[in-house]
């Protein structure tokens, strides 16, 4: 007569069942936390390895031994990195006295039309005190954030050292690795092969669609860069390029950075300009290219990206934000695979994967 109904005894196995799966995450969390310092460079790795291995054996196939394609890839990797990031700081300190000056004028600019419109002189003097401390260190964070970003993992020379030694043994042993992850997993093998497929797929995927929205949203905003005027075009090229591989905040972040550049080369003129061509190459333009770059490669809502990116930026940090989508759009992937494979009761071939 007092038993529970199904329904609520149902209701409440689903909710401790979600109780300790957030539990369990709460403890992976934490525990990467920990060892951040060996994690980190292996995600990456793991990334790089993800898209960079059909490079590695495409040279396999041409008769390049895997070691060497390996090496050779990684330093391909490495002049890019090295000359983007030559790039990108000597465009920031050559133009951060004029982009410093400009900001001061701005503020004066503002302050003086709130002045004029009736606004208390003394909140107008406290609120451009604040507005120029803040871009003094807005500028500051522009120039030292990579490297405290990093410092903060462990020194430099480690992180890098442990990127490019696991970023190797992912691009040369790559399908052995894979092939002992399936294997270790105690999976069906149809079942592993189809998880480790998707992971993959939805990674190179992800990350191809990305770098053609980038470098069209990089295309974009040179060319707006040379009809206004602003100097420093491969800069601002670059910046806009690397910024894509961080959905929506790493573009907007780009954008500010362009708008300052804009502002210390050509006043407030320029940057009012330079803001109009960020809002369409992220905006609309964006809009009308990312369908075809990014295909079947995520399978999932817009909205959706926004929010697991936002969440994953908010658990992971920069990894989180780069890889939560891909992850998610596997995961989808997987769930759906899996249900074709049940409704097959095990006697068809797993969907094909990559």
């Amino acid at each position: 007569m007092f038993a529970a109904p199904d329904w609520l005894r149902n209701a409440g196995t689903s909710a401790w069942l979600l109780v300790g799966v957030a539990i369990l995450l709460l403890a992976l969390v934490w525990l990467a936390s920990l060892t951040e310092v060996i994690v980190v460079p292996v995600i990456v790795a793991c990334i790089v390895g993800s898209v960079g291995s059909p490079l590695v054996s495409r040279l396999h196939g041409f008769g390049v031994p895997r070691g060497i394609g390996t090496v050779l890839v990684m330093l391909l990797l490495v002049l890019i990195g090295a000359a983007c990031a030559v790039m990108v700081v000597n465009g920031v300190v050559k133009e951060v006295p004029d982009i410093s000056r400009h900001l001061n004028e701005a503020t004066d600019d503002i302050s003086q039309f709130l002045t004029d419109k009736g606004v208390d002189q003394q909140q107008v003097e406290k609120a451009k005190e604040g507005a120029k401390q803040g871009a003094t260190s807005s500028i500051g964070t522009l120039l030292t954030g990579l490297a405290s970003g990093i410092a903060g993992i462990s020194s430099t020379l480690f992180f890098l050292a442990m990127t490019l030694l696991s970023s190797f043994f992912m691009l040369k042993d790559g399908p052995t690795i894979r092939a002992w992850a399936e294997r270790a997993s105690s999976l069906p093998p149809p079942v592993a092969r189809l998880v480790s497929g998707h992971l993959i797929s939805s990674l190179r995927g992800y990350f191809a669609g990305v770098t053609i929205v980038a470098a069209f949203s990089a295309v974009v905003v040179m060319i707006g860069s040379l009809i206004i005027g602003v100097p420093l075009v491969a800069t601002i090229g670059v910046v806009t390029f690397i910024a894509g591989y961080i959905p929506y905040i790493g573009a907007w972040s780009a954008g500010i950075f362009t708008v300052l550049l804009a502002l210390g080369s050509g006043g407030t003129e320029a940057a009012i300009a330079m803001g109009v061509v960020q809002l369409l190459a992220n905006g609309a333009l964006q809009q009308m290219v990312q369908p075809f770059a990014m295909g079947s490669a995520l399978g999932i809502h817009p909205l959706a990206v926004l929010v697991v990116t936002i969440a994953g930026g908010a658990l992971f940090g920069s990894i989180g934000l780069i890889i939560a989508a891909p992850l998610v759009a596997a995961a989808v992937g997987i769930i759906r695979d899996l249900k074709i494979l049940e409704e097959q009761n095990g006697e068809g071939e797993a969907p094909a994967v990559v």
